[in-house]
């Protein structure tokens, strides 16, 4: 456990995940307080703009204090304040752009009371990692509730220009040699906002899925999403794993294409999440449900595409993304990539998804997801491998301790979704990639065994 601490240092933490399309870090630093952004008002909801004011769901406080990163899995918190929707039940949400996620995390700790944040916006899984203070200023143990996905999909792995037409795409078996050769010299390197979470998880996965080991053939860095653009254009970084509104800029700008979108690498995949504090959902279980009542009106909104031209719109004001104009993000908002390197993508089932989508529902948080993401972190010797020991046991009591979904139905009856849309099982069963590896949450460690390039060893 002593490794894995030391690779979680704080060092490696200062990092930002601001998405300005003119490629400049957002305002703050690490631990700075966070910055408040957002339209609508701050005030106080009046009783006639409050739905279900009955005392069985009034909530216990009418404020909270929500973090995001500006790309498109922050959506749904930011749709629900333009829109009302936060207000609609009763809860005036403050939002509050974070300059990374390691202020995020640092902000998190210290609070709303402190100047910081009450939850928000995370990529996974950062919540159990909290909750077992192993990312935390002395490994302190903050408890987090995930409460709802916000998001599937709306990722991509970005590629330099100077490797065009030489077998870096989706499939890497007829590139490996490239990257044999660069490994005596230069070695490929490639970047991702995070370590351990999301977006590392992806690179790491697309990679070792065509023979290309992430710890020994490649250089991995942690980068912030601002500097990917200069980077790429001075060379210093071959790839990137990144979220809309990026992959766009890489591809319009002329430095870079996109080998993959992570809708490719695995359709349907679990992508960011909401979780706050557990100390503020166990004070206020009701303004918990009021905020997922919003969030969840919210994504079935955005999952009307005839709504998202207006919701590109939103997210591109000065308030939340800054973005030079909307096309950026209405584009693959349609489900239309332009890869970049010839290949075009008109495809809504690639789209991002934030309700539904062909597996069932999105805004559920399934167990089971939590459970690829702590076995991933297994398979690169992130956490010990006891974690998935005996079929998971360890992980699931952790998973079992975070993950709320039992909040999320509560919430659902309450705002009257059709029981269809309720899942009845905590897992989604077995999840299969591009590479025809399949993952059965109930069989963790038989998962990491099929894997031919791993970190630990079982």
């Amino acid at each position: 456990m002593t490794e894995f601490l030391n690779q979680f240092s704080r060092r490696k933490f200062i990092v930002t995940a601001g998405a300005s399309a003119g490629a400049v870090f957002l305002k703050g630093c690490l631990g700075n307080p966070p910055e408040s952004a957002g339209g609508g008002s701050t005030a106080q909801p009046t009783a006639e703009q409050v739905a279900n004011t009955g005392s069985e769901q009034k909530p216990e406080t009418t404020t909270v204090k929500l973090g995001y990163i500006p790309i498109v899995e922050s959506a749904p918190l930011i749709i629900a304040k333009e829109k009302g929707l936060f207000t609609k039940y009763g809860m005036n949400v403050e939002l509050a752009k974070q300059a990374s996620w390691g202020a995020a995390r640092d902000n998190l700790e210290i609070g709303s009371a402190g100047g910081g944040i009450d939850g928000g916006q995370w990529q996974m899984p950062m919540p159990h990692l909290i909750t077992e203070g192993l990312i935390t200023k002395g490994n302190q143990k903050i408890p987090m509730y995930v409460l709802c996905q916000l998001i599937t999909h709306g990722n991509g792995i970005a590629i330099a220009n100077k490797h065009q037409g030489k077998g870096i795409t989706l499939q890497l078996a007829s590139a490996k040699s490239i990257f044999t050769q660069l490994k005596s010299s230069t070695p490929f390197t490639a970047a991702f906002t995070f370590p351990h979470v999301n977006q590392d998880l992806w690179i790491r996965y697309w990679l070792a899925a065509g023979g290309i080991d992430p710890d020994a053939d490649v250089k991995l860095l942690t980068v912030p999403a601002a500097q990917t653009v200069a980077n790429m254009k001075t060379g210093t970084m071959d790839a990137f794993s990144t979220g809309d509104p990026w992959p766009y800029r890489i591809v319009t700008d002329k430095i870079g294409y996109m080998a993959a979108l992570t809708a490719e690498i695995w359709k349907n995949h679990p992508e960011e999440y909401l979780a706050i504090r557990a100390d503020w959902v166990d004070k206020h279980p009701k303004a918990t449900k009021a905020i997922l009542k919003g969030i969840m009106e919210a994504q079935q909104w955005l999952d009307n595409f005839d709504n998202r031209k207006e919701a590109a719109q939103i997210l591109a004001g000065r308030n939340y993304f800054n973005l030079p104009s909307p096309e950026i993000l209405a584009a693959p908002y349609q489900g239309k990539y332009d890869m970049g390197d010839g290949r075009k993508i008109d495809d809504k089932t690639m789209a991002a998804y934030y309700w539904k989508d062909e597996k069932g529902n999105v805004s559920y948080p399934y167990k089971s997801h939590d459970l690829w993401f702590i076995t991933e972190n297994v398979r690169w010797g992130f956490l010990p491998k006891d974690y998935i020991a005996n079929n998971g046991a360890k992980a699931k009591e952790l998973i079992n301790k975070v993950n709320r979904e039992d909040i999320w139905k509560e919430a659902a009856k309450e705002l009257g979704i059709a029981a269809a849309d309720i899942p009845t099982n905590t897992s989604r069963g077995v999840e299969e990639f591009f590479d025809g590896t399949k993952f059965d949450p109930e069989k963790p460690e038989e998962y990491i065994k099929s894997l031919k390039i791993k970190k630990v060893s079982i």
